[in-house]
C-alpha cells in the first residue's frame, strides 16, 4: 500500500527535475494569486482579473514577434499593454458616459483579437497554444525567480496597502471621509493584478492565469470570514490543486495547465457543497430545534 502511494503521489516529482520545477513554479504562483484574487472578489472585481488576463496578450504577442519565445521580452511587453489597458479604461470610463466594466470588456475583446492575430503572424499553432495556455512543465530557472519574485513583491505590497484595501471592502465611503490612501492604493492593487497575471502567464498562459487566482479565492470564502483565513485558505485551495493537477498530467497524460486549474475547479465545486460559511449541504440542513420546558 506504502509503495502505491510513493509510486502515485511523490514519485513523479522524486524522479524528474521538470515536476519539482513546475510544482515550485506553480506553488509560487499560488501564494502570490491567492491573496490578490481574495480581494478581487471581495471589491467585486472579479471579472476585472479575467480580462486584465487577457489585455496583456497583445504586450506578450509583441514580445513575441521582437525576440520569439523569450522570458524578458514578452513580460516586458505584458506588462506595459496590461498597464495601458488598466489607465486607457479608468480614462474612458471618466472621460465618457460608458462605464468601467463595459470599457474594459471592450478593451478586453480587442486585446484578445489582437495578440492571437500577432502570434498566428510569425508564429506556429504550437507557438500559439504556448502563449494561450502556458507551458508550466517546462520552466526554466529565469521563470521560476520571476514567479517567486512577483510573489515577494506582491506580498510585500499588500502589506503595505493592507488597511485602505480592507476598509474600502467594507464601508468605501468612510474610507473616503477619513483617509485620501484608497485611490492611491487601488492603482497599486491594479497594478499588482496585472504583475500577478503576467507572472501566471508564463506558467498557465493568457487563458488561465486568472484561474489560480479566482478559483481559490472563490472556495476560500465558503470556509471562513476572516481575511486572514481566507488568504490561507486560498493559498492552500491553489497549492493543492498545484500538487493535483500536475500528479494528474502525469499519470494520465493531460495538459499540465488546464488540469491544475481542473482541479482548482474540483477543490471550488466541493467547497460550494460542503463549505462551512454558506455550502449548499448546510443551508439545506434544518436548523436545530429548541426545547421549551
Amino acid at each position: 500500500m506504502i509503495p502505491d502511494l510513493y509510486a502515485a503521489l511523490v514519485a513523479p516529482f522524486a524522479d524528474f527535475a521538470f515536476m519539482r520545477r513546475a510544482l515550485v513554479g506553480a506553488v509560487a504562483l499560488s501564494v502570490g494569486a491567492g491573496p490578490i484574487g481574495v480581494f478581487l472578489m471581495l471589491r467585486r472585481m472579479s471579472l476585472t482579473g479575467d480580462a486584465m488576463a487577457h489585455a496583456i496578450l497583445p504586450g506578450a504577442a509583441v514580445g513575441f514577434l521582437i525576440a520569439g519565445l523569450s522570458l524578458p521580452a514578452m513580460t516586458l511587453g505584458g506588462l506595459v499593454a496590461g498597464v495601458s489597458v488598466a489607465l486607457l479604461t479608468g480614462l474612458v470610463a471618466r472621460a465618457t458616459a460608458l462605464r468601467e466594466d463595459a470599457a474594459l470588456a471592450a478593451f478586453y475583446l480587442l486585446s484578445l483579437a489582437l495578440g492571437v492575430t500577432l502570434v498566428s503572424l510569425k508564429g506556429s499553432n504550437v507557438d500559439l497554444l504556448h502563449v494561450l495556455f502556458g507551458s508550466v512543465l517546462a520552466l526554466d530557472d529565469d521563470a521560476l525567480l520571476l514567479l517567486c519574485g512577483v510573489s515577494t513583491v506582491t506580498l510585500f505590497a499588500l502589506a503595505l496597502i493592507y488597511r485602505p484595501l480592507a476598509l474600502e471592502c467594507v464601508d468605501p465611503g468612510f474610507l473616503g471621509s477619513v483617509s485620501r490612501s484608497g485611490g492611491a492604493a487601488h492603482l497599486v492593487f491594479l497594478g499588482l493584478v496585472v504583475l500577478c497575471l503576467v507572472a501566471g502567464f508564463q506558467a498557465l498562459g493568457t487563458l488561465l492565469a486568472v484561474g489560480v487566482m479566482m478559483l481559490p479565492a472563490a472556495a476560500a470564502r465558503f470556509w471562513t470570514d476572516s481575511l486572514a483565513g481566507m488568504f490561507v485558505a486560498s493559498i492552500t485551495v491553489g497549492t493543492l490543486s498545484s500538487v493535483a493537477g500536475l500528479l494528474g498530467s502525469y499519470h494520465f497524460g493531460v495538459p499540465a495547465g488546464p488540469a491544475i486549474i481542473l482541479a482548482a475547479g474540483c477543490l471550488y465545486l466541493l467547497s460550494l457543497a460542503l463549505g462551512l460559511r454558506g455550502g449548499v449541504l448546510w443551508r439545506l440542513a434544518p436548523a436545530p430545534r429548541h426545547r421549551t420546558a
